[in-house]
């Protein structure tokens, strides 16, 4: 049985929780991280010795870091085109998960913390402008990929979709002015038919 480490309202445990579903696999939850605490417990220590959430327990391996449990989901229980086969396809899934990291998740994340965490007298105009600007920027490029094919690496749903799909979900709820992207749109909707994503993913932001 695999055993996650985390609660469900945590983005990054949503990516879990998200990839376990496509992939249908049985697991038991643990709340932890947020509200319900135990992440600087001892045990829990010498499971993530960063002392955040998601950590995956399968069998002796122990996993920490969202993105990292992700690929190794499917690495080990998925089959194409979830997880695919040529190694050009996985390696174009690869880089557009990096990028939802290091490029998209940014400034989503500051807009997330000063539009819906932050109390309205207190927030930083400034940084909410300049956020804005970037998410938006990072959102063109991803819908000129989406422009040629209907997934985030190509012709099929893959791993790659579920990170930028828990980004996108916070983009889409956040009260902030959205200009269309005709095909990050289209792509949202198709992954708001998901089951997974439906399930794990599209709850009200906090």
């Amino acid at each position: 049985m695999l055993r996650l480490w985390g609660h469900k309202n945590s983005s990054n445990v949503q990516k879990v929780l998200w990839a376990l579903d496509e992939l249908r696999l049985d697991f038991e939850r643990i709340d932890a991280g947020g509200p319900f605490g135990r992440v600087k417990d001892a045990d829990y220590l010498t499971l993530n010795p960063n002392g955040l959430v998601p950590t995956l327990e399968d069998g002796p391996l122990v996993l920490w870091e969202s993105h990292a449990i992700v690929r190794y989901l499917f690495s080990r229980y998925g089959s194409p085109p979830l997880q695919p086969s040529d190694l050009a396809d996985r390696a174009r899934a690869d880089a557009w998960t990096d990028w939802q990291f290091g490029t998209l998740w940014p400034p989503i994340r500051t807009l997330l913390v000063q539009l819906v965490r932050t109390p309205e007298e207190r927030r930083d105009q400034g940084a909410i402008e300049a956020a804005r600007k970037s998410a938006l920027a990072a959102l063109g490029i991803l819908d000129r990929q989406l422009s040629r094919h209907p997934w985030a690496a190509g012709e099929y749903f893959t791993f790659a979709d579920i990170p930028l799909g828990v980004a996108a979900q916070r983009w889409y709820n956040l009260k902030t002015e959205r200009p269309a992207l005709e095909h990050v749109d289209a792509w949202y909707g198709r992954i708001k038919r998901r089951p997974g994503f439906e399930r794990w993913v599209d709850l009200p932001l906090g």
